[in-house]
């Protein structure tokens, strides 16, 4: 007994010892690397905003207004394939971050039954189990004689004292890995609303694409008629009726082309929503598709760092790799395992459960240390802290193209909306100039290629106005991600 307390004080002493070395951790505490950021993003001449709210801050569900695409984008955030696996690798993260925190304990293991009995002759280098041949009152055979027996039952334990914060550093780690996980699934959901809502853009394009097609071969009809007219009359040649034709069959092959991109559009629309290509009912208008008009602003550039997914991955990937640069230097120290046992053990299956006398019972602990591993340990650590410094240099790299994509998108929604300007008076000119060309014609002051003319002039500047106007629409959503906006 007096040995047992022995050895357990020594135990003790050395375990209070290491927990002394416990408070001493190694490796860096993340410390977040200075950022390139500008005061303000160039190119921020949308002084239209107040300095209400931020519009990355904005929820999708507030900075879109039609009906019909909030129902698209809450159908894709609920059923997107995509969507659904980051869900997924989300709770494989949860489950792993929770099991690290499980290390700090020992590792228990029990033996239900144990039973060993072997058996040697009388050329093998020991003799035979006398205690067991005195206890049946027999005399050992020169051959086969049993050598060991032993029938048992036990509990054993092993615990590893995380003497460098091993443990600590891992479960850093697994918390940097488990909110970049988080962010990944932010990050798709912000690329799902912003497809959507560009698809639904397209589809309301080519709405207006279609309708403009018809509405010009009606008028290339009427134009038809009255060069027929003045044809029979001998006023002027069937060449006019031919390119006249010519310019109605070129509007009237936009329609089939037309219809087959809405199918294609609404198909992939659908995909993005989970389910089976059919039919996307959609608005009547392109106005009030979102908050264009709302008192918001773009914010300061140190915004993005907190609100964009995609940066905030890039850092908290940067803090996992500091922390497993932690881990491997710890790889390279000491380490206390302490171990025990408690359990039944008897010669005979009759004693087995034989209480005190089958009793056994144990403690271990191992300081080991490693001394020489082919420079795998060393070479580790040294991957492991250039892994950090590359994680460094691709969150600076992402913070630089946040910043160029906010000053892109910022420049682009301004001067399209000047280009919209300047579009719609080209369409009111090119229609007073299909007016007159066809007032003028009929009193004999026009050509019929003048009329053509000015009807292909038309129909070109309602294509452009728009496809002008989903441009700025899709800018001005990209804008809206690039700000970091759609996964709140």
């Amino acid at each position: 007994m007096k040995n047992i307390k022995k050895y357990l004080s020594g135990i003790s002493i050395i375990i209070g010892l290491l927990g002394l070395m416990n408070a001493c951790k190694i490796g860096k505490d993340y410390v977040q690397p200075k950022l390139k950021l500008p005061e303000n993003f160039r190119g921020d001449t949308l002084d239209y905003f107040g300095d209400t709210s931020s519009m990355g801050l904005i929820h999708w569900k507030s900075f879109f207004h039609d009906p019909t695409l909030k129902l698209l984008i809450d159908s894709a955030l609920a059923n997107n394939f995509e969507m659904k696996t980051a869900l997924l690798n989300l709770q494989i993260s949860t489950r792993v971050l929770a099991q690290n925190k499980a290390n700090y304990l020992p590792s228990v293991n029990a033996t239900i039954a144990n039973g060993n009995r072997t058996w040697r002759s009388k050329d093998f280098g020991s003799g035979p189990l006398t205690k067991y041949y005195d206890h049946k009152g027999e005399t050992a055979p020169q051959n086969m004689f049993v050598y060991q027996s032993m029938f048992g039952s036990d509990i054993n334990f092993s615990w590893e004292i995380d003497i460098w914060k091993k443990i600590g550093s891992k479960q850093e780690q697994l918390l940097a890995e488990y909110l970049d996980t988080q962010e990944a699934k932010n990050a798709i959901q912000t690329s799902i609303i912003t497809a959507v809502a560009k698809g639904y853009f397209n589809l309301l394009m080519l709405d207006a694409k279609i309708e403009v097609a018809k509405r010009n071969v009606q008028l290339n009809d009427s134009t038809l008629r009255m060069i027929k007219l003045q044809y029979e009359a001998g006023e002027i040649t069937a060449l006019a009726i031919q390119q006249t034709q010519s310019q109605r069959l070129l509007a009237a092959s936009l329609v089939p082309e037309i219809e087959k991109e809405i199918v294609i559009q609404e198909n992939a629309l659908q995909t993005l929503t989970g389910k089976l290509p059919d039919s996307i009912k959609r608005g009547t208008s392109y106005e009030h598709l979102f908050a264009e008009s709302k008192d918001i602003s773009l914010g300061s550039p140190i915004e993005i760092v907190r609100n964009r997914p995609d940066i905030r991955s890039s850092e908290f990937q940067l803090m996992a790799a500091n922390a497993n640069a932690n881990i491997q230097q710890a790889m390279r120290y000491p380490s206390l395992t302490v171990g025990g046992v408690l359990g039944v053990n008897s010669m005979l299956p009759k004693n087995w459960f034989n209480i005190p006398g089958a009793l056994l019972g144990g403690i271990t602990g191992n300081l080991t240390t490693p001394i020489f591993k082919n420079k795998t340990l060393k070479t580790q650590y040294e991957v492991a802290k250039l892994e950090r410094d590359k994680a460094e240099i691709q969150l600076q790299q992402k913070v630089v193209e946040a910043v160029a994509e906010v000053s892109n998108a910022v420049v682009t929604v301004d001067k399209q909306r000047e280009q919209l300007s300047l579009a719609k008076e080209r369409v009111d000119n090119a229609h007073l100039a299909v007016k007159n060309a066809g007032l003028l014609f009929k009193s004999g002051y026009a050509t019929y290629l003048e009329v053509i003319t000015a009807q292909s002039n038309a129909l070109n500047s309602d294509l452009d106005l728009v496809e002008l106007r989903q441009q700025h629409l899709d800018a001005f959503v990209d804008l809206y991600r690039a700000l970091g906006g759609g996964w709140r």
